[in-house]
């Protein structure tokens, strides 16, 4: 059996999740619990995240699950507040939170634009700005952002994701500069086509599968685990001169 590092920094460090109920942000949560942090994370799925929570309860600090929709700031900015009172001054913060709905450039109206930039990229900014007093405080911090292979594979059929996901690249570099001098590091983690439940299920067909293995280098399934040991290096104090920067976890795509 693989043996996986293990990361003392990360103990009784409060950690943010965004979309940590499922998927990619379900994993996110156990492997930072199972570090010894203190994990809070955020989600409009309710039953989902309470089932969560459940599951974890008997970690040394179980997570803290608090119910909002990340596209009304006020209520992001309310359930960040809980997160601190819960648990003391953030000082790892993991926008996770995503959705990949396709759609077509003709059913594209204003109103759904501005929902999937919404959901897609607007609360990255926001969150990371309701944290940085909590990591100016403890000396630093870690800001990591999630975004997408799909945009730099010039994948069609969801345009508004695809747009705001390489926006995200943008936004990290830019807040990597600006929070540089209080020592908070700011990076993109990248995933390719992770084999969460909801991908499964909704689209990988033989035809994906097809698309992936001509695609990756490494031909087997991407993993949401994987993605996660990328996002706990990442938080710790290991990657303590990585900032500005997107770290690929793809099987090798792009």
């Amino acid at each position: 059996m693989p043996i996986y590092a293990r990361y003392p920094s990360l103990a009784t460090r409060t950690v943010l999740v965004t979309g940590g109920a499922t998927g990619i942000g379900a994993t996110l949560v156990a492997q930072f619990a199972a570090q010894g942090a203190r994990v809070a994370f955020i989600d409009i799925d309710e039953p989902a995240g309470h089932a969560l929570a459940a599951a974890l309860s008997g970690t040394d600090a179980p997570p803290k699950f608090i119910t909002a929709d990340l596209t009304d700031i006020v209520a992001l900015n309310a359930a960040i507040e809980q997160a601190r009172q819960h648990f003391g001054p953030i000082t790892v913060l993991l926008n996770n939170a995503a959705n990949d709905r396709r759609h077509s450039i003709d059913e594209t109206t204003p109103e759904s634009w501005d929902a999937g930039i919404a959901v897609n990229l607007k609360h990255q900014f926001f969150a990371t700005k309701a944290v940085i007093a909590d990591m100016q405080q403890a000396g630093g911090g870690s800001i990591v952002n999630f975004g997408s292979v799909s945009w730099m594979l010039k994948q069609g059929g969801m345009p508004v994701y695809t747009t705001a996901k390489s926006a995200v690249q943008g936004l990290t570099r830019s807040l990597a500069r600006d929070l540089g001098r209080f020592n908070i590091r700011v990076n993109t983690l990248v995933p390719g086509w992770v084999m969460t439940e909801k991908q499964l299920r909704l689209w990988v067909d033989d035809s994906a599968r097809a698309d992936i293995a001509r695609g990756q280098c490494i031909n087997r399934p991407l993993q949401s685990e994987h993605i996660a040991r990328m996002a706990l290096f990442l938080a710790a104090d290991d990657s303590a001169m990585c900032t500005a920067q997107n770290f690929v976890v793809d099987g090798g795509w792009v």
